[in-house]
Parts: C-alpha cells; structure tokens; sequence
C-alpha cells in the first residue's frame, strides 16, 4: 500500500521539480521516474517494517 502511493507521490514530485527548474518533457518524464522508483522503495520498506512490527 505504501509502496504504490510512494510510487504516485514520487512521479508527481518529480515531475515538479524537474518543471521547476526549467526542465522539458524529457525531463520531467525522467525525474518522475527516478523519483517514482527512490519513493517506491521507500514505501517497500516502510511496509515492511510496520508488517514486522505487528507481526
């Protein structure tokens, strides 16, 4: 669940920061995927870990 709404956070972040400095299509598109990947993983593990904590 984290991992997905990281996932979404993180393209939309992207996105905005590479607009923010002036970025084109190619880039935006690029750090919405970096950043959809970096906050995606950090979803993971924060769903691991809360699933480990309860378990």
């Amino acid at each position: 669940m984290f991992a997905v709404a990281g996932l979404v956070i993180g393209a939309l972040f992207g996105a905005w920061r590479a607009k923010s400095r002036g970025g084109d299509r190619r880039d935006m598109f690029q750090y919405a995927a970096t950043h959809a990947i970096l906050f995606a993983l950090i979803g993971l593990f924060v769903t691991l870990f809360i699933h480990r904590a309860l378990a």
